[in-house]
């Protein structure tokens, strides 16, 4: 049975942002649903120094005057140095390439994927397919492993992996229109969080970001996850609200 224990909307006049917290096979989860026909959604990594901003406050004040984050959440992996384990674009400057082999860890878990921005949606796409046929993409971030992919579990996940941790990822709806950014609220293997995107937010292809450096930041809901620095940010920007006086 999945119930919901909170959702959250914008303020009025404001585009709409919901977050819900919800119970699926017995653990909680927070999903964040952006509709990118009204949200101007972006990745973040470098300041105008071109120095790692590592933290959500550090990328909410190199927004413009009037702007703020309304959610983010890690985009992918990094390196020590927090640079990004896989392709990444920002504003249309590719940082790092597509990497299609695989390798150790869970960036290397094929297949993988890229979640690639437009100023008109979204969409996850498998590594390799990717790089055969590169599409335009404003913002790009390489992760892995897919989570779900045209509607099935990543072949490797199995329902009682031991493997559990605090995850976050991303999945897009079927319209490349709306964009779900989850975190699970509890440690959970990877079966059973792929199996929340397929199952109850039933997206056909979906990204696993990260594990144990997970976190979301979503002060409309009163959170604001914290810890050590990491690489690529996916967030959106808002207006700030006016000033008191």
């Amino acid at each position: 049975m999945i119930r919901a224990l909170a959702l959250v909307f914008g303020l009025a006049g404001t585009p709409a942002l919901a977050c819900e917290t919800v119970m699926f096979d017995g653990a909680p989860f927070t999903a964040c649903q952006i509709d990118l026909t009204q949200e101007d959604v972006r990745l973040f990594l470098r300041d105008p120094e071109g120095m790692i901003y590592g933290s959500f406050g550090r990328v909410e004040q190199g927004l413009p005057p009037g702007k703020r984050l309304g959610i983010a959440m890690n985009a992918g992996m990094f390196h020590e140095d927090r640079a990004p384990v896989g392709h990444y674009v920002e504003n249309g400057v590719e940082e790092m390439r597509v990497i299609t082999s695989d390798g150790p860890g869970n960036f290397g878990l094929l297949p993988n994927g890229v979640l690639c921005l437009t100023d008109v949606g979204a969409r996850i796409i498998e590594s390799r397919a990717f790089a055969e046929n590169p599409p335009e993409c404003r913002d790009a971030t390489q992760s892995g492993p897919m989570l779900v992919i045209d509607g099935e579990l990543h072949p490797r996940f199995v329902p009682n992996g031991s493997s559990r941790n605090i995850r976050n990822g991303v999945g897009v709806d079927e319209s490349g229109q709306n964009l779900h950014l989850v975190i699970s609220d509890v440690p959970v293997n990877f079966h059973h969080f792929a199996r929340f995107f397929r199952d109850h937010l039933g997206v056909p292809n979906a990204l696993y970001f990260d594990g144990r450096v997970s976190r979301l930041y979503a002060p409309d809901i009163g959170r604001a996850d914290i810890g050590l620095p990491v690489g690529p940010i996916i967030g959106t920007v808002v207006d700030a609200a006016p000033a008191d006086g």
